[in-house]
Order: C-alpha cells, then structure tokens, then sequence
C-alpha cells in the first residue's frame, strides 16, 4: 500500500517518488524512562503545531511526512533537541504567521496616544498611593483655601487633563526603571546560577566542554580537548536514530563513566534517566566501537624513538639498551561453574578466581604491550613465553623484569638479555655486586607496577571484586572476549595521560 505525505499541497507519495524517506508522526514512548516520555511529548507536539494537524489526523498510523520537509532530508536524533530538524519545518503548504496590513498613520498616532494616555494614568495612581501613604504618616497641616487644593497633590501640580506634571513623571518613571533594572538584572543572574547547576547534573557535551574537572572525574582523562579526540574518532560508528533516546555523545559518556567508576548498569540506566536494557546494549556496543578505534594505539615503538626519549635514569643504569619491563596482574572474576574452568581460574597467591594480564611498559612510562586474559592459575613464565611478546625483541635489547620471570633461555633466543634482582635463596648474603646490580634494576623495575597501579585506580572496572562471568566469553565470530577489550581500552586511555616516570 503506498504511503502519502500529510503535509497540506504535498503529492509526493511512497509508490510514484523512489528515493523519498516517508517518516510517521511521532508518537509517546512510555517503556523507555521518564526523560524519553518527556521528549516524545514535547517533539509530537512540535510536529502537530508544524503540520497545523487535528487530532483525528496526527492518531492516524498511517500519518507520514516525507523527506521533502527536512532541511537534511530525514528527521534528527531524539535527543537533538536543537537540530532544526527536530521536527518538519521545510514546504508545509501554508504560511504560519499572517503578514500584517500597513496600518494607516492615523491609526498608528491614535494607538500611540492610548498608550502614552495609560502609561500617564498608572503613573498618575502611583503618586496618589504614595501620598496618601505620606498622609497617614505624618500630621496634616490645614489648607489655606479650596482652590489651591483641587490643584495640588502635595507638592505635585496638575495640569487641566488631570496628569501628573511631565517633571515628576519623569522623576518617578526613571526610579522605577532603575529599580526594575535592579531585579531584572538579579533575576537573569539566578536564571543562569541555575542553568548551570541543571547543565552540570547532565551528561552533554557542553556541560563537559565547560567543566574540566567533570572531565577528569567522570574519565580520567586530562582535558575536554582529549576527550573530544577520542569521541570525534569513534563518533562515526556509533548509531544514533530518530527514536534514540540517548546522542552519540551521551551513549560515549556513558562507556567511559562505566569504565571509571565501574558503576552498575542500573545505576547509569537511573543517571541518563533510560531502561536498564537500553543501557546495558550501549554498554556492549560502544565498547566494541572503543576498542576497534583505539586498539593501534598500543604499538611497540621503533628501537631510535625509543633511545630519543630514553629518561636519564634508564641511561645512567643501562644506557639505552633496555627495551621493556615487563610484569603481570590480576583481575578478579565470579566463580565459574564448570569445574575445568575453577581450576584454570583459581589463583594461589590471590586466593580468588582471577584472570592473568601480562603487560609490556616502555622506559617512558607508557603501555607497549598488553596480552590476552589467561586462567589465574597459569604462571608468569608461561604467558611470557606463549603470548608473542619476546618476538618483538632485537638483538642487543634488555628486558626487565621481576624473580617469578625465568625466562633468561627464552629471551636469549632473540639475542636480548634479561636483568632481574638477584636470587637469595639457598645463600646466606648476596655479594657487593649483586646487591648493587639489584637495587639498580628494582629501582627502574617499579615502573611497571606504578603504571599498572595507575591504570587500576584510574578505572576501577578493573578493581571490581567479582567481574561478571559472562565477561570472559567470547562472542561468536570474535577472537577477544569482553574482558580483553576492556583491558586495551583501558590501557590506551592510560597512555594519554601524563606519564609517571620522570624524563629527567
């Protein structure tokens, strides 16, 4: 059945015009939170003033207004309250405002005779409250004689049509323009003490654009113009639909606060005022959006960019040698409920199911390498040597790391060598060398820990006590699970913060 457009003088119809959008009027969403029912209102009534359509006409189903009608040729997003595309505005097939006559100038004096004639009259009874206030305050003195009372109103004199003398009105009127001035003044600077407190409790982009600190709360990252970066360079593939509730933005803003703060999905789905659905299908999407646009910026840097930036410490100990430190961390996850999988998950030294990370940080202070999730119980050595890592290594390089790492075989394949602090077991007392040797590379180690604590504190999804089991699955036709993804992201918002290790 073809589908007509409802504007008045509009012909274009879905089975004649190919290539024409035909959209539906609008209509109140209840099912997704209080906001999106507020905006459906507001933007049905928008479009049912713009197309002057009755009742029977906008209940209709088969109400439709095509693209003919849109600056852009489609409606805009839900939340884009702004866009001049909110609702149709383009050809509606009559003119919303009728133009006025030119009034004869006759008539313009007389209404500007009226008005003035009003204007003299309030003023008039202004100054008769004020003086019977004054009269009932002070004593009154006879008056000398009838006719110079019927004149005189106080000290104001009238003239022959009863108003006020031009002097005292001025007076007067200047005062109360004054005093208006006044309140007006103090009424607009309230309005805006509170435009701003409600424009900082949302989630938008302006209301981030003017409040770093927000930023930096809400995202660990250091300034706006940081974030905007980011968002320019995943906005593309973020949808956003007529019948969103949520902007690209917002659904952006939304990944990130969970990431930062690791707040549940119920508590966003209350802050951004949307179902607990709605917000757990951002969730998954954006974050693979994040990692698919982000993943290349955990690159393993060319040996002369790294011997450029080497800091002075790493020069002093190993010249420019040292390629990476490298360590592992954990994550705790729920229990699994197979059995196989408890026991690749359990972790000795955490007592807790975890999952395993191994991470590669440069001398500079930034995260080169980060493998996949492996079982809690798989120890440092085998995720080093079966993860890939070592085959970024080139000859001459040095690797740094902590005791649990033996893998100096493993490394030397690649014609590299490992420093690690010296062993004490089964020795009463480490030598002078060894004990300088040690304190130097514990020294320059800490890095590592220092950078994987400020990745952790920074987004505390990865402190989380028990990460959703389901986080571990991969999706089918994936090659990462969503624990994998959240880990680089997390690591790359990392790298674009200020470094923790000091060049000089």
């Amino acid at each position: 059945m073809p589908m007509f457009c409802v504007v008045y003088g509009c012909s274009n119809r879905s089975n004649r015009e190919k290539g024409k959008g035909f959209y539906r009027v609008p209509k109140i969403v209840v099912h997704k939170g209080e906001r999106c029912k507020k905006l459906t209102e507001q933007r049905r009534k928008k479009w049912i003033l713009n197309l002057s359509l009755r009742p029977g006409g906008a209940e209709s189903a088969n109400a439709r207004v095509c693209s003919d009608h849109f600056v852009g040729g489609c409606p805009s997003a839900l939340g884009d309250v702004e866009s001049v595309d909110w609702a149709p505005t383009v050809n509606l097939g009559y003119q919303k405002t009728k133009p006025r006559s030119e009034a004869s100038p006759q008539r313009e004096q007389r209404m500007k005779l009226k008005e003035d004639k009003q204007r003299r009259s309030e003023c008039a009874e202004a100054m008769l409250d004020l003086q019977q206030t004054a009269e009932s305050s002070e004593p009154q003195e006879p008056a000398e004689n009838n006719s110079q009372s019927e004149g005189i109103i106080g000290n104001e004199t009238l003239n022959e049509q009863g108003y006020v003398d031009a002097r005292c009105q001025t007076e007067l009127t200047m005062d109360d323009i004054e005093k208006m001035e006044d309140i007006l003044r103090q009424n607009t600077t309230d309005l805006g003490d509170l435009r701003t407190k409600a424009l900082d409790a949302q989630f938008t982009q302006e209301s981030f654009e003017k409040n770093e600190e927000k930023t930096k709360f809400y995202t660990g990252l250091p300034n706006f113009l940081v974030l905007f970066s980011i968002f320019e360079l995943c906005e593309p593939y973020i949808t956003c639909g007529p019948m969103s509730v949520l902007s690209k933005f917002e659904q952006f803003i939304l990944v990130l606060i969970k990431l930062r703060l690791n707040l549940p999905l119920e508590d966003l789905a209350f802050r951004f005022k949307i179902s607990l659905a709605t917000a757990s299908r951002v969730w998954h999407k954006v974050i693979d959006i994040l990692h698919d646009r982000l993943e290349f910026q955990l690159e393993w840097p060319e040996r002369h960019v790294l011997q450029a930036t080497m800091p002075m410490a790493f020069r002093q100990a190993f010249g420019c040698k040292v390629a990476v430190i490298i360590d592992c961390f954990e994550v705790f996850i729920e229990k699994p409920s197979n059995l196989l999988a408890q026991a690749q998950t359990w972790s000795n030294y955490k007592h807790h199911h975890t999952v395993k990370f191994l991470i590669g940080v440069a001398p500079q202070g930034y995260v080169t390498y980060i493998s996949c999730a492996w079982g809690g119980r798989v120890s440092d050595e085998q995720i080093t040597i079966e993860s890939g890592v070592l085959k970024n290594l080139l000859p001459g390089d040095i690797v740094l790391a902590d005791r649990g790492f033996n893998i100096g075989d493993s490394v030397g394949f690649y014609c590299a060598s490992l420093q690690i602090p010296a062993f004490t077991k089964g020795r009463k007392q480490l030598s002078a060398f060894e004990v300088a040797e040690t304190r130097k590379i514990a020294n320059l180690g800490i890095h590592v820990e220092r950078v994987i604590g400020l990745v952790r504190r920074k987004y505390q999804i990865l402190q989380s006590r028990a990460m959703p089991i389901e986080h571990m699955a991969t999706k089918p036709g994936e090659a990462l699970a969503m624990i994998d993804k959240i880990v680089v992201i997390c690591c790359v918002l990392s790298n674009l913060c200020e470094s923790v290790v000091p060049l000089e």
